[in-house]
């Protein structure tokens, strides 16, 4: 199985959403709430190409993008392969 890591917002609802489709695909996942945490917010930026909104999704390390970017990987039909990878 795929190593998934999300970075939050607690009240964001765009994150709500991304992990709403991960929980439905039942993938475990690591979440970093960056909630007021610049420093983690930062990290997380340096990551993903200097995008700072969130949520931001890597999958084994590789930078997936926001909750548009997982949803449109979903209807494109790759997000199940991705996901395999481990």
């Amino acid at each position: 199985m795929a190593k998934v890591e999300i970075y939050t917002w607690r009240t964001c609802p765009f994150c709500v959403r991304a992990k709403a489709l991960l929980d439905g695909k039942g993938v475990a996942y690591t979440e970093h709430s960056v909630d007021g945490d610049e420093p983690a917010r930062d990290a997380m930026a340096a990551r993903g190409d200097g995008r700072r909104s969130v949520p931001q999704v890597f999958i084994n390390d590789v930078h997936i993008g926001g909750c548009d970017d997982l949803h449109a990987r979903e209807r494109a039909g790759d997000l199940d392969a991705l996901l395999a990878q481990g």
